[in-house]
């Protein structure tokens, strides 16, 4: 008897693992500190008590995600919305939208140390901005100019390297640079700029109206698997909500994948992440994960400064809510 319980147990583990669904996760970025609550969920079995064998992998940018998704090697991807509203309007006819906004405000943001002089938006007229021609910030540029009747022309900008962009400010080659505020400040911080010398000015809290990065599904296989898409989507809630209650016990997830990180900046980084971009006013009052219909609109509106549509998509057509679970799972303190 006890060995037909024990066979039958066997059976049933065994058949429970082939009955998880495979699926390709694609982050934006490296295995850097705001990848931790995937991680999270991972360990913690949160993808297969939704019925699914989940591997998360690295990607080279934002934009990456979305070819990966579309074209069905991912069925998630993590991209950011403004690129996705671009996509949108070249390519109406593939149903590709966000299901879960994480970055509520985006980590657009303009860098410069304190001893330049530049403070505010209006400070960068005379002034050199490092920018990366293929960088996220930097292409709210125009959007940015309009919120804060900056002098455009004023303005010089210089198309700089990803690798030398922060050793050029450090170095007052450039006095301000466009980049991602938790990667740029401790890129900083690592070439020995005191962090009481660095301002940050998040384009968030400049005017723009835009969202940032949002996961995305393949809409065939939402189409197919509606309730693997809203399963996948509750288990990076709670990976997100566990990394938010406990970040410093979040991050070890993140470094069991990456060896080589320092501990204590990628912390910092998932801190500045959780602070600036995911736990906003409109989070706390809408829950994690939604989006408020009006502003996305207008943040197109934003995204039609900087890039001339063919077919300007709605704001239903890039986001939908019809995945997120109730308010009570999403709820932030």
């Amino acid at each position: 008897m006890r060995f037909l319980t024990i066979l039958l147990s066997t059976i049933l583990y065994v058949t429970s693992a082939f009955a998880l669904t495979p699926i390709k996760f694609s982050l934006d970025w490296k295995f850097e500190g705001p990848a931790a609550p995937y991680f999270v969920a991972l360990d913690k079995g949160y993808f297969e008590a939704e019925g699914m064998d989940v591997t998360i992998d690295t990607g080279q940018g934002s934009l990456e995600a979305i070819p990966r998704v579309t074209g069905g090697a991912y069925e998630f991807g993590f991209a950011d919305i403004n690129s996705l509203i671009k996509f949108r309007d070249k390519n109406p006819n593939i149903d590709l939208k966000g299901i879960l906004m994480v970055y509520n405000n985006p980590p657009f943001a303009i860098i410069s140390l304190k001893k330049s002089g530049v403070m505010k938006p209006k400070d960068l007229e005379g002034r050199i901005l490092g920018a990366p021609a293929p960088d996220g910030a930097y292409a709210q540029w125009k959007a940015f100019v309009a919120a804060n009747n900056i002098k455009a022309k004023q303005v010089t900008i210089e198309n700089v390297g990803f690798p030398v962009r922060e050793p050029m400010l450090a170095a007052g080659e450039v006095d301000a640079i466009t980049g991602f505020s938790f990667s740029s400040f401790l890129n900083l911080k690592s070439k020995g700029v005191k962090e009481e010398d660095i301002n940050v000015m998040l384009m968030s809290d400049y005017g723009l109206k835009l969202y940032g990065n949002t996961v995305i599904v393949n809409p065939d296989f939402a189409d197919e698997n509606p309730q693997l898409v809203k399963g996948f989507v509750r288990a990076i809630i709670r990976g997100w909500m566990d990394t938010i209650a406990d970040p410093n016990s979040a991050i070890d997830h993140l470094m069991e994948r990456n060896k080589i990180a320092r501990r204590n900046v990628e912390l910092e980084r998932l801190e500045m992440a959780i602070r600036d971009n995911v736990i906003t006013a409109e989070v706390k009052e809408r829950g994690f994960g939604d989006v408020e219909g009006q502003r996305l609109s207008e943040s197109i509106n934003q995204v039609g400064l900087t890039y001339d549509f063919s077919n300007k998509p709605t704001a239903a057509s890039v986001f939908t809510s019809e995945y997120l679970p109730a308010m009570s799972q999403r709820k932030v303190n």
